[in-house]
Formats: structure tokens, C-alpha cells, sequence
């Protein structure tokens, strides 16, 4: 006899045997039990969880001479010509390469025919969503009002692709994923009859790895025995499936959350060398992540030792929830790019790299932090209108900004100019510039200060225009232009808007260059300098407390 899979040579034969799907077994054994069996079945869930298992058993439990308690005795001869394949009363098909019109034309034709043996015949249709609309159609008629002797019961993952006219002539019952804990109780099972040693850990692994799905877990289990020994351990598994160790995955973190690029290239050339699959080691530090979060939250772990936890435990207490979740974010979006692209290695290692470059962290929340401060500019928020017509802000308002230390706050105060009247006098004043770049550009610098673009004005204050030709116009950087500010200033809407400026000062479309003129030693404004600056510049007194 030849050698059976573990995962059919385990299938459920009765109800009671299935894993996870009580809330089914239960309904389907009492309409068994009362004779209230209905004519057509819609079994919908995950890959695994049991749906062609539950059909035939049901197809076997309606049919059985000497059923018990609602489940079939699998001894009698309508049962053990069930589980042999050789009861032609019980039909199952695969809708995935049976889905044409003439497929379900042939079922038509044969329930006129009454079963040779058993009391009824049962048609399991299998991954019925894959069925043409002609074939729905072909069989609507038949569902809806078959001959008392014929039963449906069809199975999916996919109910959506489902028309509604079969859907509303099925009973539905909708299988749900499987619990690690049940899985692991059944791999115990298993793995007892069959006589292989396997840890609890490992067990454990294999139920995470399996997502809900039995069959997965028993195949999983099954590639753990083919090098012939029947012993199996959680670093056995690992090796398998291709997961990193779990001190490695926690090394890597740590070198993120710490910006060490030297530990994190070491690592990198690492998971290269041994041959790691890019893609499920992303995962695994997303999972990882994801497991630091729920530590913080409820102090609980699963599937790791006393060492592993004690080093989840210090990743905890050293980083905020808020970077754990940006670091989730990132990673996500990495492993999502890494999945279209045909440079993998070269993605994974930039966006790791690019993780780790604290600089860039801080320049981005600075950019938010400063855009709030736009935003509100722009809202007139604290602002009343006395007898002159001038807004003037009424209150002080406390903006807090992250620089270096997240502990500053910014103050301001004074008056705050009507955005809608600067807006205005911005299109005015422009329509009346010249040609000249002299003249010009300075008011525009200054009318994107009273609209309340601080982080272009920030960035664009000292530099100075110059018109290469007829269709383009350099703005020049005699100190050079910091990291921030080309981040900044390279944005596709701030370059639209600057040319729009430029284009109306000069009565013309034109398009604007940046000219980077470096001095030697040159003096780079920190963000804090920009923004003080700008106080003096506004006559707005902006107070650094620490």
C-alpha cells in the first residue's frame, strides 16, 4: 500500500473528531438527529478548517444504516463504500476543472435517477465559486427545488463570487480559523499515534506557522519527519521553513531602535550569506514587533523562553509604543515594495539602512511638528476683529515642536496677519512685479511668511533669484542647502507652488532650478535658527523653554 499523507490519513470521520468548528458540528448533528436535513449546504472558510471533511461526513451521516447520535458508524456497508470511493451515491466534484455549463448539464440529467444503494444522493461540489455564470445558472433551477432524494452541499473560500440567487438557496454555515491551542492539541494527538517526539515549543511554532489552517499544520509537521528521524524541535522547524532564530530577529531591532548602521550591515550581510528569504524575515521582525507592542500592553508572551522574553522585555522599556508603531508601518510598507520589485536585495538593504538614519527620523517630525504650526496659521484659531477691521490674536498659544530634545515648546504670541487679505495682496503685489529677479523675489519670500508656509519661507530665506533664460529661473544657495531643506524644497506640490509664484511675477510660465553655491565653513541654520528667525523677521516673540 503506498504512503498516505498524514494530513488525510488523519481526516476527521466523525463530527466529534473535528477541530475548532463546534459551533457547526453541533447544529449539523441535531438536524441530523431530528430529520430535518436540508436540501442544499453552503460551507464557507479559510483553507484547512475542515469544509470537505464536514461534507463527507454529513453526505456519510444521512446516508448511514446505523447512525448514532447524529454521526455515521463507518461500519456499515453504505459507510465503508463511502470511504472507499466506491459508492457511486455520494458525488464529489472540483468545480476548479468542472465549472462548464455541460458539467452541471450532467448532474441535471442524473437526479432524475433514484440512488442504487443508499437513501440519498449527495453532490459535494468543491471550490464552487470557480463555476461560470452559465454553470450558476444551469444549476439555480436544480438547487432551488431538487427531488426529495438529492442533497448539495457545496464548499468555498471565496462566498463573495457566489451570485446571490445561490446564495439565498443555501443554508450557510461559515467555518472559522482554527485555534493555535486546538491545533496543538490535535498535532499531540497525531503526533502520539505515530510515535514522534516533538516539544511543546515546536507544536507551538507549527501552530503559528499553520494561521488557522489544520491541514497546514499536519503538512507542516509532516516535513519535519521526511529527513527520518521523528524527533522534532522548535530549531529543527526554523531551519526548515526558513525562520530566522529568534536572537537574531531581536539583534536586528535592537540595532535599529539603538540607529547602530555598522551592527545592522553586519546583520544584513548575515541573513544574505546563509540564503534567508528576504520577504519572511521582514515578517518576522514585523511579527516580532507586533509581539514588543502586546508586551508592553498586557505584559504576555507565547512561544518564548525566559531568555527571549527577558529580551523582548528591555526592547519594552526602552522604546515608545508610538516608534514601535512607525517601525511596524515602515516595515509593512517595506515588505510590500520588496514584493514588486526586481532589485530585492537592493530594497531590503536601503530601506533597512534608511530605518536606521536618525537624522532623517528627526527632520520628518519636524517637518510635522512645523506643519502644524501651518495649519494652524491658517485656521485663524484665537483670533477676533476689533472696530479697524485688523485681526488681532487674543491669546497665547503653546505649539510643542520635536528638534532634538521633544521636550521644547514653542510660545507665540502677538499679532497674526488675516491670511485671506495677505493671500490677496500676494496675488496684487505679484501681477506688478517686473521682470527683474531682484525685485521680485524678495516679496515673494516674504508673502509665503504672512500666508504661513513657514517651512518654505524657513528654507528659502537668504537666497536670491537669478534668470538663467527666457524659460528658467535659478534660486541660488550661497550657504548651501541642509538635508532638510532639500527634502523640503524638492516636494513636487513646494516646487509647483514657487514656479506658480515665479510664473505670475514674470507675467510667463517659467520654471524654476535650485543653484547650490557652497562658501567655505558656511554657517547651516539649525531648524531652531530658522524658526527664530522668523520671530525676529515677524516681530512674533517665539520663547525655547526647556
Amino acid at each position: 500500500m503506498g504512503y498516505t499523507a498524514l494530513y488525510r490519513k488523519f481526516r476527521p470521520l466523525t463530527f466529534g473528531e473535528m477541530v475548532g468548528q463546534e459551533h457547526i458540528t453541533k447544529t449539523l448533528k441535531n438536524q441530523i438527529i431530528a430529520g430535518r436535513v436540508g436540501h442544499a449546504y453552503l460551507l464557507n472558510g479559510g483553507r484547512g478548517t475542515g469544509k470537505t471533511s464536514a461534507a463527507k461526513i454529513l453526505a456519510r451521516a444521512i446516508n448511514c444504516l446505523n447512525p448514532q447520535d447524529g454521526e455515521p458508524c463507518n461500519e456499515c456497508e453504505i459507510c465503508k463504500g463511502a470511504l472507499s470511493g466506491s459508492l457511486t451515491d455520494i458525488v464529489e466534484m472540483d468545480a476548479a476543472s468542472n465549472n462548464s455549463v455541460e458539467d452541471i448539464r450532467s448532474i441535471r440529467e442524473e437526479v432524475n435517477f433514484l440512488p442504487t444503494k443508499a437513501k440519498y444522493r449527495v453532490y459535494i461540489i468543491d471550490e464552487v465559486h470557480m463555476l461560470s455564470t452559465g454553470a450558476f445558472n444551469a444549476l439555480l433551477k436544480t438547487l432551488e427545488e431538487p427531488p426529495e432524494h438529492v442533497k448539495f452541499i457545496l464548499a468555498t473560500t471565496e462566498p463573495q463570487k457566489l451570485p446571490a440567487t445561490i446564495l439565498s438557496r443555501c443554508q450557510r454555515f461559515d467555518y472559522k480559523r482554527i485555534s493555535n491551542e486546538d491545533i496543538v492539541k490535535r498535532l499531540e494527538i497525531v503526533c502520539k499515534e505515530t510515535k514522534i517526539e516533538a516539544t511543546k515549543g515546536a507544536l507551538a511554532i507549527i501552530a503559528t506557522l499553520s494561521e488557522g489552517a489544520m491541514r497546514d499544520a499536519l503538512s507542516i509537521l509532516e516535513r519535519c519527519i521526511q529527513d527520518g528521524e521523528n524527533k522534532i524541535d522548535e530549531e529543527k522547524i526554523r531551519d526548515l521553513v526558513g525562520m530566522p532564530k529568534v536572537t537574531f530577529v531581536n539583534g536586528m531591532i535592537q540595532a535599529m531602535i539603538e540607529y547602530d548602521i555598522d551592527k545592522v550591515l553586519e546583520k544584513i550581510n548575515e541573513i544574505l550569506k546563509e540564503g534567508k528569504d528576504i520577504n519572511q524575515f521582514i515578517w518576522e521582525m514585523i511579527k516580532y514587533v507586533k509581539d514588543v507592542l502586546i508586551y508592553q500592553s498586557t505584559g504576555k508572551l507565547e512561544l518564548y523562553n525566559e531568555e527571549e522574553k527577558n529580551q523582548i522585555k528591555n526592547i519594552a522599556e526602552a522604546v515608545s509604543k508610538s516608534k514601535l508603531v512607525n517601525l511596524v508601518y515602515q516595515l509593512s510598507k517595506l515588505e510590500s515594495d520588496i514584493k514588486s520589485s526586481t532589485q530585492k536585495t537592493i530594497l531590503f538593504q536601503a530601506g533597512i539602512i534608511k530605518l536606521c538614519n536618525q537624522q532623517a527620523e528627526i527632520s520628518e517630525e519636524i517637518e510635522k511638528r512645523v506643519e502644524k504650526i501651518e495649519k494652524y496659521l491658517k485656521s485663524g484659531k484665537g483670533i477676533v476683529t476689533p472696530a479697524n477691521g485688523n485681526k488681532v490674536a487674543t491669546e497665547t498659544q503653546r505649539v510643542t515642536t520635536t528638534n532634538m530634545n521633544p521636550s521644547r515648546t514653542i510660545q507665540t504670541s502677538h499679532s497674526i496677519a488675516n491670511q485671506a487679505s495677505q493671500k490677496s495682496k500676494t496675488q496684487t503685489a505679484t501681477k506688478n512685479f517686473s521682470k527683474n529677479s531682484e525685485e521680485y523675489w524678495p516679496q515673494i519670500v516674504n508673502d509665503l511668511r504672512q500666508s504661513g508656509k513657514i517651512v518654505l519661507y524657513t528654507n528659502l530665506m537668504g537666497t536670491k533669484a537669478k534668470e538663467i533664460n527666457d524659460m528658467t529661473v535659478g534660486i541660488e544657495f550661497p550657504n548651501g542647502m541642509t538635508s532638510f531643506g532639500k527634502t523640503v524644497l524638492e516636494k513636487p506640490e513646494n516646487i509647483r507652488e514657487i514656479s506658480n509664484l515665479v510664473s505670475i511675477a514674470c507675467g510667463k510660465e517659467m520654471q524654476i532650478k535650485y543653484i547650490t553655491q557652497i562658501t567655505e565653513q558656511p554657517h547651516q541654520m539649525s531648524n531652531e535658527e530658522n524658526l527664530q528667525h522668523f520671530a525676529n523677521e515677524s516681530d512674533i516673540p517665539f520663547n525655547i523653554i526647556e
